[in-house]
């Protein structure tokens, strides 16, 4: 019975966030805005690389970077998630939220859920996008859906992070606190080329950065080679549940405190 009233709120949190979201272009635009851009930016105007001697991505250079704007997307799309419980705990909602809600787990099961509604458009429009730019798709069905998978995971890690920081500060003015680290580790990773072709100490940060084994793993689903797809799956999920810590003591932060 817990468990099923803690959905009840889970789906209600994501509704109505969901709601607010593709009711208000100012929301919405941005998340699936930005990682058009750099799709465009990337893939079109660094395509020259794809001559680079020594990179040899089987499904060509659109490919290669549709994978890390996709992850970015989902990354961003929790982050942005973040923002919209900022937003609630500004104007109110969320404080009324706190007090009704029976089971508040569910209030931070509700948000994940948002962020991966969020990030399923941006995902189909940027996926699209490259399919019209001519991208080559090396990897199956099952691959595809390994890629999805790991899109899902990092989303959810960003949104818990977000969600955390949200309920510990609750105001719009920790957007960069939500942004900055996730930035900061994304593009730390091979953005532009592998890793092999990385040199200096941007070499020796990516090798460690959890989100190179996301990255790698991807560009391997999208050409149909598979590679560092355990290490991945397993970063992801223990990322996941340390991020998830996180969203919950936030959480309990914030029933203190309000």
């Amino acid at each position: 019975m817990t468990s099923a009233r803690t959905l009840h709120v889970a789906v209600a949190v994501a509704k109505r966030s969901l709601r607010v979201a593709y009711t208000n272009p100012a929301i919405a635009l941005p998340s699936i805005l930005f990682p058009m851009i750099f799709l465009v930016g990337f893939a079109g105007g660094l395509s020259a690389i794809d001559d680079v001697p020594g990179f040899d991505f089987p499904s060509g250079y659109t490919a290669f970077q549709y994978v890390f704007v996709f992850l970015q997307s989902a990354a961003f799309g929790g982050v942005f998630t973040g923002f919209a419980i900022a937003r609630d705990f500004e104007f109110g909602f969320a404080k009324r939220l706190l007090l009704a809600a029976p089971h508040r787990g569910g209030i931070v099961l509700g948000y994940v859920f948002a962020g991966l509604g969020r990030w399923a458009l941006t995902a189909s429009v940027i996926t699209v996008a490259a399919l019209l730019a001519g991208m080559q798709v090396g990897g199956g069905v099952v691959d595809l859906f390994g890629l999805v998978g790991l899109g899902l995971m990092v989303n959810m890690i960003a949104t818990l992070w977000g969600t955390g920081v949200a309920m510990r500060l609750r105001t719009v003015q920790a957007g960069p606190l939500m942004q900055m680290p996730v930035f900061v580790i994304l593009f730390l990773a091979p953005v532009y080329v592998p890793l092999d072709l990385l040199s200096g100490w941007i070499h020796t940060v990516a090798s460690f950065n959890p989100a190179t084994a996301f990255v790698q793993a991807g560009r391997g689903f999208i050409s149909g080679r598979p590679d560092l797809v355990a290490v991945a799956y397993a970063v992801a999920a223990s990322m996941v549940a340390i991020a998830a810590v996180w969203a919950l003591g936030g959480l309990r932060r914030a029933e203190r405190e309000i």
